[in-house]
């Protein structure tokens, strides 16, 4: 493996394609975070499981190269919209504020890059032969 980020959607580029995952980085880290100072550290590892498992198992055809549970746009589109504001809620109550600053750089960042294939996505993604948002 390179260890480039590579995009594999029709609208994803490999710019849209690291913030998502500089975003989803974020949330992986701020969010069991925030969990155990909220409800203790038995919290950690459900949160994680829940936060990496979900937009790993739930993928729309088209948009990744792997899909194991086959997902509408609009549904993948929301569990990315879902790992965003785990991301600027949870840095905003664990992190100090130039650090969920920086994280909402990101997800603003995340969605400029992504707008075509969150478009895309909530358009129900169809195949590229059909018309395209």
């Amino acid at each position: 493996m390179s260890g480039a980020v590579t995009a594999t959607g029709p609208f994803d580029t490999p710019q849209s394609a690291t913030m998502r995952f500089l975003a989803e980085l974020a949330a992986w880290t701020a969010g069991p975070w925030a969990a155990a100072e909220l409800a203790g550290p038995w919290a950690i590892i459900p949160v994680v499981i829940v936060l990496v498992g979900v937009p790993a198992i739930f993928s729309t055809p088209g948009d990744k190269q792997t899909v194991l549970v086959a997902t509408p746009g609009p549904i993948r589109m929301l569990i990315e919209l879902a790992l965003a504001g785990v991301a600027l809620i949870a840095s905003a109550y664990v992190w100090p504020v130039w650090a969920a600053l920086v994280v909402a750089v990101i997800v603003a960042f995340m969605f400029a890059t992504n707008a075509r294939r969150l478009r895309w996505l909530l358009a129900g993604a169809p195949p590229p032969s059909e018309k395209a948002p």
